[in-house]
């Protein structure tokens, strides 16, 4: 382990975070957040919110169809928004604090941060990943296609529609700062690099997105959360263009990606949330051909328009064509769901050489001479849940330091 001179700008005598001119609150609007308390939006971000595209959050639920299962999980992409656009000015504003002359961080990079926070999930769709993972690769053929794309595509719709006055340079970036996480997403400068961490963080996967979807669904679950983002926030520092974290919190960062993966064993692939959610699927696929759901990703002024309300659509048509669809939604209310059957974990030493199981592998393990299941009658869901760097430790691509000294 190697050692680097470092040099810090600490001002330890004041915890409070020094607002810049455009954060001065006697021109911003307060909201309760009932996760971190008092949240102040800017007149800039203001502008984003008070449109109905923006607003077309509140009728998507953070977590799907989950809260058919834990139900308290009702919390919608509008209020996890707002959360991650607060903790992304909470994360610029601590830069500014201690270093930012050092670091030349301006009024510029710090609107442009949260507008980035703020914005990126705009591009969701209905009943969160399902959309785009599950319901679009099986009506188009296999096509890969991201809520993150979408984001940008409706960011540039709002601002032409609302006729929204913010710089194209900082438009540029914001929408740069959303894709950051995906493997080769282009920068336009390679100065102020660390600004690309803060939102999606590609290089670590530490960022404020996690920190409130880890904290807001454990809480509308009704599930204990040990990870307390705070102190991550508060230490973090700039060092060589990449934001680094004391040592000290080395087990705190440890319980994010551990308390992520819980989310994901207990919560997100739940044997019941995926029956529903399969239920769900077949639904609008079914409607997809009288509805046209899948169109709509072509064009964002008809995307806005789709939420997670499609579901009382299907519900309460009365077209025959749509009865199959009604007949599986019916299903759902009265509990008549797809049997969940079995279940195996891969051992970890066995995975290199295992392959993905298929319906048709259950089918061919029939003993009897005639077979009683038929493919189309079985769906396996095969699902990989790590500390999101695959069996590595993600904590070996994190750089952390003590004071005046730089681990690596």
């Amino acid at each position: 382990m190697g050692t680097t001179s470092l040099n810090l700008k600490e001002e330890l005598s004041s915890n409070t975070l020094l607002l810049s001119s455009g954060d001065d609150r006697r021109y911003t609007k307060h909201i309760h957040d009932n996760v971190h308390g008092n949240i102040y939006l800017d007149p800039l971000s203001l502008k984003f919110v008070d449109t109905e595209q923006f607003q077309r959050l509140r009728d998507l639920k953070q977590l799907g169809i989950s809260y058919m299962v834990y139900p308290g999980a009702v919390h919608s992409r509008f209020e996890h928004s707002l959360g991650v656009y607060w903790l992304a000015s909470e994360a610029i504003n601590t830069l500014k604090t201690y270093q930012g002359l050092e670091l030349d961080i301006d009024r510029f990079d710090m609107q442009t941060v949260k507008i980035a926070g703020l914005l990126h999930d705009v591009g969701h769709g209905p009943f969160s990943h399902m959309f785009e993972r599950e319901f679009i690769p099986r009506v188009l053929d296999g096509l890969k296609w991201s809520h993150e794309e979408m984001s940008l595509k409706m960011i540039d719709y709002i601002v032409d529609e609302h006729n929204i006055d913010i710089e194209s340079e900082s438009l540029k970036k914001v929408k740069e700062m959303i894709i950051a996480s995906e493997t080769g997403s282009p920068k336009s400068s390679k100065e102020k690099l660390f600004l690309y961490d803060i939102v999606a963080n590609g290089r670590n996967g530490i960022d404020v997105d996690k920190f409130d979807y880890i904290v807001r669904d454990s809480r509308a679950c009704g599930l204990g959360c040990n990870f307390q983002f705070q102190r991550v926030l508060e230490t973090m520092r700039v060092i060589d263009d990449e934001i680094c974290y004391r040592a000290k919190e080395y087990l705190t960062i440890h319980k994010l990606f551990a308390a992520r993966a819980d989310l994901h064993r207990t919560v997100y692939t739940h044997a019941k949330a995926k029956a529903i959610e399969l239920m769900l699927i077949d639904a609008m696929v079914f409607a997809n051909d009288v509805l046209q759901f899948s169109s709509y990703i072509d064009e964002p002024a008809k995307y806005w328009k789709l939420d997670d309300t499609i579901l009382k659509t299907i519900e309460t048509s009365s077209s025959q064509d749509l009865k199959e669809s009604r007949d599986l939604v019916l299903r759902i209310r009265r509990r008549d769901l797809y049997q969940f059957c079995n279940e195996f974990a891969v051992p970890k030493e066995k995975l290199d050489y295992f392959k993905s199981v298929t319906p048709q592998d259950i089918i061919c393990s029939q003993n009897s001479s005639h077979p009683t299941l038929h493919e189309e009658d079985i769906v396996v869901s095969n699902v990989k849940i790590d500390l999101t760097r695959g069996r590595n430790n993600p904590l070996e691509s994190i750089r952390f330091f003590k004071v005046g000294i730089l681990l690596g």
